[in-house]
């Protein structure tokens, strides 16, 4: 991408003012530019709800993961974002009014593939409904009771009872039961009391 393009996406974000559409933008074009030295960037945690949910709930800043096994350099990192005026770093920068947060290596169990939304700037890969659920689940729980991720948890539970968000359910399931959140018992209770809030059957129901 050529320095005028860059300019004029620049630009083009820090006037947005629908905070979750900034984001996305902002994802995109740090996608893009990443991708031209060969590494491949997801947006996680709250940031990825966020999208899902079309804003429905909100995160204040963008967390990005890389997907790629080989980290660019330190001082490739502050190049690359020096092209877009970026302020801090090596993995925590302030762009166009936002927040970005570079946190490492990917963490997905999910066998279900990154969700791809199409953005301005590119192509924004989102870490897994499956994965963020189950996650989120278990911060809600461990180590204390914490009503913030429930909130959150429950939000994205709404787009995807609702059919808004695709999931897949057996996946839900078997992450749950899994040793590294070992929390099925957590995920079924909250997943049933949200469905009965929507008037909504539980995908498991049957259990």
């Amino acid at each position: 991408m050529d320095r005028k393009k860059i300019q004029s996406a620049l630009a083009d974000i820090t006037a947005e003012q629908d905070p979750t559409v900034k984001s996305l933008k902002l994802a995109s074009i740090c996608s893009s530019l990443w991708a031209e030295r060969g590494v491949e960037l997801v947006v996680v945690g709250g940031s990825a709800i966020e999208i899902l949910t079309e804003g429905a709930y909100t995160s204040g800043d963008l967390d990005m993961c890389q997907t790629t096994a080989t980290a660019m350099p330190i001082r490739d990192r502050q190049e690359v974002m020096g092209l877009l005026t970026a302020k801090g770093g090596p993995r925590n920068w302030e762009i166009a009014g936002m927040f970005l947060d570079l946190l490492g290596p990917a963490e997905s169990f999910a066998r279900t593939p990154y969700r791809q939304i199409r953005a301005p700037y590119g192509t924004v890969l989102v870490m897994k409904p499956e994965d963020l659920l189950v996650e989120r689940i278990l911060v809600s729980v461990y180590p204390e009771k914490n009503q913030t991720a429930r909130a959150c948890a429950q939000i994205l539970l709404s787009g995807m009872l609702r059919g808004q968000i695709e999931v897949d359910w057996d996946e839900v399931r078997r992450l749950a039961k899994l040793p590294e959140y070992r929390n099925f018992a957590d995920c079924k209770k909250l997943i049933e009391e949200t469905a009965n809030e929507l008037k909504i059957k539980s995908p498991f129901d049957s259990d």
